[in-house]
């Protein structure tokens, strides 16, 4: 891929201590790559890093999202959704002045000029991570179960059927591997599943991972090589001075470094604005179960378009998920939502009668959103070592290794490996 210059100077880098701020996949990513180039690396995370929004995700590798949530059509959509307690999208309505903000600049953002504007810097930075989960997965002591088999985008009625073929038409286009099949053709890839569909289209650039095997592998291996982990940690202050975050303070120590890297996940706005900076990003809440000893296994990771439900085959497990919900922070989980996501997939799969998992059987995570669906990659203009990376929304397992190389070339002040200018974290000040 080509080469870009991104944000400060391209002045010789002299690699000193690397200050991170979240143990996601995006922190932790951003570790591997910042201490495979000569960095020390402090990792600082307010949990014990057993729980993240990368544990309980699909764990796909999705060069076919190039389309950002921020897209026409979204809107009337989202108002249909809201009107249903079952539904894939819900907006929790709110005086919140984030919210309200949020939403405007969300409702500016759904255009058909952004969604081709967004395209091939999707397209782009999902290819490079997957060519960077593809390296890691020969290295010793990763084993997290990559399998490149795409995913197939299922679907039952003729209008969202046009809108997904002529979606991966687009695709095709822009060079991925995507075919559109049959009902027929689709069978013949899971043959001992019943369908009920009209067709699906099967993005063959795609592939999936078990992230339970992933986070782990990572965190053992950046120990193994001199990470420093400080959890249960959380930040409570920055302090700054001439242009730079001086202090990292959490409520046990304090920590000074050369750049830090806030990778906070939905925290993120409360992060950086301890640093003066001002971010606009809402958590979108989903949820997933995961079945052990499935009866059956769908063979081939899959979205129901209808339903905005994703079910992926993963280490011999069954993992289903789905919904957004844009709300605060809470720990409150929405039965309803998890019912909407049970209920639709016998409608695809007849035969695939799944229960109601337990509350206890039952996680959710917070997607980090931002208005226009594009994550945040870059350094802040008011703060010049400071590099925010979030705001990834349902890609961040996705986007992880990506994101990580591209925060080391930052960091380097080196030519960054995609253009990463669509991702500038200041672009709507």
């Amino acid at each position: 891929m080509s080469e870009y210059i991104n944000g400060n100077s391209t002045t010789d880098n002299k690699q000193g201590h690397a200050i991170i701020i979240g143990g996601g996949i995006i922190g932790l990513s951003s570790a591997y790559y910042l201490q495979q180039s000569g960095w020390q690396v402090t990792l600082i995370d307010a949990t014990d890093l057993s729980d993240s929004c990368s544990y309980g995700n699909l764990g796909m590798i999705v060069p076919s999202h190039f389309v950002p949530l921020a897209a026409p059509g979204m809107i009337a959509q989202g108002i249909k959704w809201m009107l249903n307690s079952r539904s894939p999208f819900y907006v929790k309505p709110s005086l919140s002045t984030d919210l309200i903000s949020w939403g405007l600049k969300f409702i500016q953002s759904a255009t058909p000029q952004h969604l081709e504007h967004s395209a091939i810097p999707l397209r782009d930075i999902n290819l490079f991570s997957k060519s960077l989960y593809e390296e890691l997965s020969i290295k010793p002591g990763f084993d997290f179960s990559m399998e490149k088999k795409g995913i197939l985008m299922y679907y039952k009625t003729e209008k969202v059927g046009e809108e997904e073929v002529h979606l991966g038409e687009k695709a095709r286009g822009m060079g991925l591997d995507v075919v559109a099949l049959s009902k027929n053709e689709v069978q013949a890839l899971e043959p001992e599943t019943e369908l009920d569909v009209l067709g699906a289209v099967h993005y063959r650039c795609d592939a999936h991972l078990y992230p339970n095997q992933l986070i782990p592998q990572l965190i053992t291996h950046l120990k193994n090589l001199g990470v420093q982990f400080v959890t249960h940690s959380k930040v409570v202050k920055m302090e700054t001075g001439a242009g730079k975050i001086t202090k990292v303070v959490t409520q046990h120590n304090t920590y000074s470094g050369d750049i830090v890297v806030a990778a906070g996940g939905s925290w993120l706005p409360q992060l950086t604005k301890m640093a003066g900076v001002k971010i606009p990003l809402m958590p979108g809440k989903g949820y997933s179960f995961t079945i052990e000893q499935p009866k059956q296994k769908l063979n081939i990771p899959a979205i129901l378009c209808e339903a905005r439900v994703a079910i992926t085959p993963m280490h011999g497990y069954m993992r289903y998920g789905g919904t957004m919900e844009i709300a605060p922070v809470n720990n409150k989980i929405n039965r309803k939502r998890v019912e909407g996501i049970v209920q639709s997939i016998p409608r695809y799969f007849p035969g695939l009668q799944v229960e109601m998992p337990s509350e206890k059987d039952t996680w959710y995570g917070f997607r980090p959103c931002t208005p226009d669906g594009l994550p945040y990659l870059g350094y802040s203009r008011k703060i010049n070592n400071l590099i925010i990376a979030g705001g990834h929304a349902m890609s961040g397992l996705s986007l992880g290794p990506a994101s990580g190389k591209l925060v080391a070339e930052l960091a380097n002040r080196e030519k960054t490996s995609v253009s990463i200018d669509a991702f500038h974290p200041d672009r709507f000040s």
